[in-house]
């Protein structure tokens, strides 16, 4: 499925409700010109808004579960198999050095990191931003991962977009970490040299018992080899004994937010 298709589904759904662009905007709170960039491919739909536009029309959630479909087929090639792997895991546990975790990231935040790398169209840009917010169901869906996140201080205390976006984003990570199955920690300035440094990684936990993980770079790699999870294990397990404990991972967050 595309994006087309996707359109012709919302506009299909309109019709048959009798409801207008306008009447829509009305009913969901988004602007009309918001709407007709949409039903004319020039602005992405989010998950947010193919939700609400389920509600409107009543659709019972289908605009939701297309848009969801075309973001899993739009995935890039190299992704996609980790993107298997991610949907079956149990469990989710990943370590960011730079940035705050994909997973976790606000859509503004999301689109200046992938708006900043410079390799991508608007309309690119707009289509990896869909697919990572699609990809947070995993967190915040009816059946959520547990999900664990180590991140080094510097990622937290970066400035990416503008000062807005950056406290949006602090305070969704203080959101996220209130839910029972996340975990938040930070590794402090103060620790130096880490094994994160070298890079982001996420460690999948699958039904099987078997592990999985993913190292990232500007093509992320599928690791299944036994002696190299085991080796990103161990790291896992440095930087864990290495970070805050929770609760006052969470307050220096709070601390930053504070500061801005």
């Amino acid at each position: 499925m595309n994006g087309d298709m996707w359109i012709r589904a919302l506009k299909a759904a309109r019709a048959s409700a009798g409801i207008s662009q306008e009447a829509l905007a009305e009913l969901i709170r988004w602007s009309p010109s918001t709407i007709a960039a949409i039903e004319t491919a020039r602005r992405r739909p989010t998950p947010q808004f193919a939700a609400a536009a389920d509600e409107a029309l009543g659709t019972g959630g289908l605009l939701a579960e297309l848009l969801a479909l075309a973001a899993r087929q739009e995935s890039p090639a190299w992704f996609a198999p980790w993107r298997g792997i991610e949907t079956e895991a149990l469990a989710l546990r990943t370590s960011e050095p730079s940035l705050v975790p994909g997973l976790m990231q606000t859509e503004a935040y999301a689109r200046a990191v992938l708006g900043g790398q410079g390799t991508h169209t608007p309309a690119e840009v707009d289509q990896l931003v869909a697919a990572r917010l699609t990809r947070q169901e995993l967190l915040t869906g009816d059946a959520p991962k547990r999900f664990t996140a180590i991140v080094d201080e510097s990622a937290l205390r970066r400035v990416v977009g503008d000062r807005d976006v950056h406290l949006a984003q602090l305070e969704r990570l203080v959101e996220l970490a209130a839910l029972p199955h996340v975990q938040l920690y930070v590794v402090p300035a103060g620790v130096g040299a880490h094994p994160g440094l070298a890079g982001g990684f996420v460690l999948a936990a699958l039904p099987d018992g078997d592990e999985v993980a993913y190292v990232d770079g500007v093509f992320g790699q599928v690791v299944d080899r036994p002696d190299a999870v085991a080796t990103i294990r161990r790291m896992w397990d440095v930087l864990l004994s290495e970070a805050l404990p929770g609760g006052v991972s969470v307050d220096l967050i709070g601390k930053l937010v504070n500061e801005l």
